[in-house]
């Protein structure tokens, strides 16, 4: 796996052994969500003793060949490891604000999605933050919305859960019809992608049930 640092950072070198680093934070402090209901950040539920809750957050276009990854690693995690009641994997199409609500439940998401023009080969996977993940980001509408602007949404509303990034680079995604299903490459990565969203989870010590 490539890991995307950044801006001004110096490149990770290495492969995968464990996961990679988790990287940045959420804020302190009471939060209040749109709602008016008080939220309670990771740090002050990690003071409580409870445990956090954590979104696998999949999304993409199952009929637009590897625009499908992350509902594909969705697929694979559910099929294949049971996780924690904390841990949540959710299958989401496009990006959108409609994944506000999903944002306002967790004090962690992972992102995992299809990644275009990045200058590696397809089914390379790589790990970004929010921010440096939005120039590959595919867009197949005017509706599209970065992840980073629903995080900035989110914000307004009053809840910041950490956030970080996976991608794969993706070979195409725009077939002459509508067509389910991953090309070779993409679906090669696709044990890379889960070993990498599992290591995630190593790294905040949860491991799957089974």
């Amino acid at each position: 796996m490539v890991r995307k640092e950044k801006r001004g950072e110096e490149p990770a070198t290495g492969g995968i052994s464990g996961g990679r680093r988790a990287t940045g934070g959420a804020g302190g402090g009471r939060k209040r969500g749109e709602g008016g209901e008080e939220t309670v950040s990771g740090k002050e539920r990690n003071a409580r003793n409870a445990p956090e809750r954590v979104a696998i957050l999949c999304v993409g276009n199952v009929l637009l060949l590897d625009e499908g990854a992350g509902p594909r690693v969705a697929a694979e995690l559910r099929e294949n490891h049971r996780l924690p009641a904390n841990v949540e994997v959710l299958d989401r199409g496009t990006m959108g604000m409609a994944l506000l609500a999903d944002l306002r439940r967790f004090d962690v998401v992972l992102l995992v999605d299809a990644v275009d023009s990045t200058g590696h080969p397809p089914g390379t996977v790589l790990d970004y933050l929010p921010e440096d993940i939005a120039p590959y980001e595919a867009f197949h509408g005017a509706h599209d919305t970065r992840f980073v602007d629903v995080l900035a949404a989110a914000s307004l509303l009053g809840y910041e859960p950490e956030a970080h990034c996976l991608g794969v680079q993706v070979q195409d995604i725009s077939p002459p019809e509508y067509q389910i299903g991953l090309t070779p490459a993409v679906e090669a990565a696709v044990p890379l992608l889960v070993e990498c969203v599992l290591a995630f989870l190593s790294q905040r010590g949860i491991t799957p049930l089974s």
